[in-house]
């Protein structure tokens, strides 16, 4: 019942690891910023985009993806903003209206476009990772599976956003009124993050699916966030953590099952569960906010309270 490791089980953890990064980044600012369920509407709500650059073109063009699904990420934070200012709602549940209408239009687009398309609904719920790793390009005389240009062309471009958008980024998410009386338009940063978030799940939702995707977008960066305060260590971790997911999923999802005495299971789902894995881990045993450490920390004032009291 041994388990042999191939190429294909390395290109899938490179997609799974490039998608885990990629969502990670801009994900710490959607944490800082108390928007995480932002990322998830987001996720869903860029369906439309998506099946409208479909029904338009008859393809699965890239370009027209990343157009349509930086649109509707757009469309998603300006409808939030206006049915939470105008509608006299909160914002959580301006949320819910929005990205639940707008993932329900999707999925009937999608289902029209299948006409046309290659397209399978739960394709675009919870990814087709095995798949992504045979869909290659020749590139060099190498065949490189087309999800890691795709993905890894978005981190990258993440990367060089948040580089050169740092201070702007981390001022607007910490203090959107500092930024905005320092010139730094916070309003502005607010939809570039949204365009990051809306990119990087159109790159990697044929991989992951968008469930997957809202995982990778909160959990990593709320582990780092129990391990560090510092941002630049908080975005460093929760892109090692993404990875790491990406990893024990993978090897969790092909070697464990067999053990067990059940099938290979999904890779993209073993991810999400290995990033909560590492959560808990996290939550007990950081070594500032554990929950180890704060129960000892309480333990300790009661017995000097009740030292101090006899």
């Amino acid at each position: 019942m041994g388990f042999n490791w191939d190429s294909l089980d390395t290109w899938t953890v490179v997609i799974a690891g490039l998608s885990a990064v990629a969502a990670a980044l801009p994900g710490c600012f959607l944490v800082l910023r108390r928007m995480s369920m932002m990322g998830d509407a987001i996720s869903h709500a860029i369906l439309p985009g998506i099946a409208m650059g479909f029904l338009l073109t008859h393809t699965r063009i890239t370009v027209v993806m990343f157009i349509g699904a930086a649109c509707a990420g757009l469309l998603t934070a300006a409808f939030t903003q206006c049915v939470s200012k105008y509608g006299k709602v909160d914002r959580g549940a301006a949320m819910g209206i929005v990205f639940t209408t707008l993932f329900a239009i999707g999925l009937i687009l999608i289902r029209q476009s299948a006409q046309h398309v290659e397209l399978d609904p739960a394709c675009v719920l919870y990814g087709a990772l095995e798949y992504s790793v045979i869909d290659t390009w020749q590139i060099g005389g190498s065949e490189i599976p087309r999800a890691v240009v795709s993905i890894g062309s978005v981190m990258c471009i993440n990367i060089i956003l948040i580089i050169f958008l740092y201070k702007e980024l981390a001022v607007s998410s910490f203090d959107p009124a500092l930024a905005d009386t320092l010139g730094i338009s916070s309003g502005l940063m607010h939809y570039v993050l949204m365009i990051m978030v809306a990119v990087t799940t159109v790159a990697a939702f044929e991989a992951l699916g968008s469930i997957i995707v809202i995982a990778m977008l909160i959990v990593p960066p709320a582990t780092a966030l129990l391990l560090t305060r510092r941002l630049s260590f908080m975005l460093i971790l929760s892109a090692g953590i993404g990875m790491l997911s990406a990893f024990l999923g993978h090897l969790g999802a092909v070697a464990m099952p067999p053990v067990l005495g059940f099938q290979p299971t999904v890779s993209s789902g073993m991810m999400a569960v290995a990033a909560g894995v590492l959560f808990v881990c996290a939550w007990f045993f950081s070594p500032s906010q554990g929950l180890l450490i704060r129960l000892g920390e309480n333990r300790r004032q009661l017995s000097s309270l009740s030292g101090g009291g006899s």
